[in-house]
């Protein structure tokens, strides 16, 4: 049984996390989406997912990868898994790896489960996988387990420079 949101906002106000507070700043619509997080569960994204009540497909996870020695952020569906050869490829590149938990953590600003791609502490080159642009409103991580926003993906990709590829796989 999905557990349902503690709480949703058409108009937050101001303050919360770096993630919310830049998207106030840049007066771009979205939702937050908040529910109890169970640190037992094995996949942040899919708890998420289940606690919103929000098909798999429009609920995204933020990796932090390694591409040619740049820390790079992708933003994947929480149903599938980044290819980080597309990745690479994405941003002209030759390899890519997962960047090391700790330094995304450092770098960003924001605990593992947690990381929004917007608001981050130091702004990463962003790669956004091409399927967001099939609907009209994404889940993002706000910043903190069991934050999400939901927003455009047009909005998202503006506001992070991101590149729209495909670097998701099932």
């Amino acid at each position: 049984m999905a557990k349902k949101p503690k709480q949703q906002q058409k108009h937050p106000q101001s303050g919360g996390t770096p993630a919310t507070v830049a998207l106030t700043a840049a007066g771009v619509p979205y939702e937050i989406h908040s529910y109890d997080h169970d640190p037992s569960h094995p996949s942040y994204g899919e708890e998420a997912a289940e606690a919103m009540g929000v098909s798999p497909d429009r609920v995204f996870k933020t990796l932090v990868a390694d591409v040619d020695g740049a820390l790079t952020v992708a933003v994947v569906p929480v149903a599938g898994q980044l290819d980080l050869k597309a990745l690479a490829s994405a941003l002209g590149g030759k390899r890519a790896t997962m960047a090391d938990p700790t330094l995304a953590e450092r770098t960003t600003g924001y605990v593992r489960g947690g990381i929004s791609p917007l608001g981050q502490r130091k702004k990463l080159r962003t790669v956004l996988d091409d399927s967001a642009s099939a609907h009209p409103t994404i889940c993002v991580s706000a910043g903190r387990r069991g934050l999400e926003v939901e927003l455009s993906p047009k909005d998202l990709t503006t506001l992070t420079e991101a590149v729209l590829a495909p670097i998701g796989r099932a």
